[in-house]
């Protein structure tokens, strides 16, 4: 049976492709790739041989017609976009939906995502959450999509440039109460992948001093209460900066974060370790 399949590719280290996929690639007699010499490089690494054709943002309208032509002749095809889940803030709704109206099947083949490494890695609820892709740059539609996420009851996952970062996190805390949570994750996957937790006007001056580069994803911790976790984390990340203004050592500040509020010392040491990383050089 003709099938599309949709297939998630890795963000950044390569050996995050499953073997599904892998499989997948092999096996199609085409794929549909956002930038062909990006895919190109997976495509050689799983020695999938299959031709690339392009389907980005400015071509997938003229694309979908000849996509619909290789499926009704019963061809297999993988759709994939640069890195990620293919169709999250990326393109190929258009002929998801004219695949599936012209009766064809769709597989989607699960894998990495940014949208879930940063919100697992950030130390924000992760039960309930929202994701609202790139925010838009301004006027009422970035006035919504910043009050949406001052008033947002879950953590709400955000892509942004990172020339943009600094003047977004500005915004929110402009917005948001004090001591609202934020983590920003920063080349996902890669050699140089970091991870900045704190407040939001932290996160900002620690941004401010070191200018960021690469792909960025934010995740903003849930407004007003129910975000017991985020209190405690608030109160040790307080805590944690006056111990080290005092001079203690990051361990023995951790040690004493632990004791005082009953927290994991694994996780009393990441929130030490924040706290000194958004102090920057100061």
């Amino acid at each position: 049976m003709a099938t599309l399949h949709l297939i998630s590719t890795p963000i950044g280290n390569l050996d995050d492709i499953s073997l599904r996929a892998a499989e997948t690639l092999r096996s199609a007699d085409r794929i549909l790739a956002e930038d062909t010499r990006r895919t190109r490089i997976l495509a050689d690494r799983v020695e999938a041989s299959a031709p690339l054709v392009s389907v980005h943002a400015h071509n997938e309208r003229e694309r979908v017609e000849q996509i619909l032509g290789w499926l009704d002749a019963g061809e297999t095809l993988a759709l994939v976009s640069d890195a990620g889940t293919p169709l999250v803030s990326d393109p190929g709704a258009r002929v998801v939906a004219a695949v599936l109206t012209a009766g064809h099947r769709i597989v989607p083949i699960p894998g990495p995502s940014a949208v879930l490494t940063a919100l697992v890695g950030s130390g924000l609820p992760a039960e309930r959450f929202s994701f609202l892709g790139f925010p838009a740059r301004k006027g009422r539609d970035r006035d919504a999509d910043l009050s949406r996420v001052a008033e947002a009851a879950e953590s709400v996952v955000l892509f942004e440039s990172p020339q943009r970062l600094v003047r977004l996190l500005e915004e929110l805390d402009e917005r948001c109460e004090p001591e609202r949570r934020v983590a920003v994750a920063r080349e996902l996957t890669k050699v140089h992948e970091e991870f900045v937790r704190g407040t939001l006007s932290e996160v900002a001056g620690y941004y401010r001093k070191h200018p960021p580069k690469g792909e960025v994803t934010v995740v903003v911790g849930p407004a007003g209460p129910g975000g017991s976790a985020i209190d405690i984390e608030a109160e040790a990340a307080g805590l944690a900066r006056t111990l080290l203004d005092e001079g203690v050592r990051p361990s023995a500040a951790a040690k004493e974060i632990a004791g005082r509020l009953d927290l994991a010392r694994n996780e009393a040491y990441r929130i030490v370790h924040d706290v000194e990383a958004t102090r920057g050089d100061e």
